[in-house]
């Protein structure tokens, strides 16, 4: 008896031992990229074309003299994109210069099933000024490779989510890039970063 359970444990070192070797020679899954700690400052952002609401060619140039926030989301999100463009609306308003003081677009990572009336009815939810962008999938994988934007389909079928970067990116009138806002910090910290990019 003694000798079987030997045995055994033996065998279960042997097993472990397996397993850890073969845990060793994986390859381990990069994080995904975010604004903070895998993108040079200077190149975070930059002109892009997407497609409109209207179905038409949108130009970020068109905003020239005018700050925004971009956010990269999807229609069928349940929580943290709604949560997002929601909280962007308010500090928006906290402002208290009025919508065109900062513009704030939107833009699908899921083009399969966002297309422009879909981007379109959806930034119409929040009942103020929200620019809603899709594309082709080349064009909107152009313009996350410029913001370090990840996403990845989660689960089969119709019914498929979508994980991806949280952070706001704001840009000064100018184009450029000045900061960002992540879901963790709280309103009055991105209520000043928003302010410096208005101001």
């Amino acid at each position: 008896m003694l000798a079987r359970i030997r045995i055994a444990l033996w065998a279960l070192v042997g097993v472990a031992a397996l397993a850890g070797i073969w845990l060793a020679m994986q390859k381990p899954r990069p994080a995904p990229p975010s604004a903070d700690n895998q993108m040079p400052v200077q190149s975070i952002g930059g002109p892009f074309i997407l497609t409109g609401s209207d179905g038409k060619p949108f130009d970020s140039r068109s905003l020239e003299g005018k700050p925004y926030a971009i956010f990269f989301g999807f229609t069928h999100c349940p929580d943290v994109c709604p949560t997002t463009l929601s909280r962007l609306v308010k500090l928006r308003r906290q402002l208290g210069k009025g919508d065109d003081a900062l513009r704030i677009l939107f833009v699908t990572v899921d083009p399969d099933r966002d297309g422009p009336a879909e981007v379109g009815a959806y930034s119409a939810l929040f009942a103020t000024p929200i620019i809603g962008l899709t594309g082709t999938p080349a064009s909107i994988d152009k313009v996350k490779k410029q913001f370090g934007i990840f996403s990845e389909k989660v689960g089969q079928g119709e019914n498929y989510s979508i994980n991806h970067t949280a952070t706001v990116f704001l840009i000064d009138s100018k184009g450029g890039f000045v900061s960002t806002i992540s879901p963790e910090e709280k309103d009055d910290v991105a209520s000043e970063k928003i302010k410096r990019v208005v101001a």
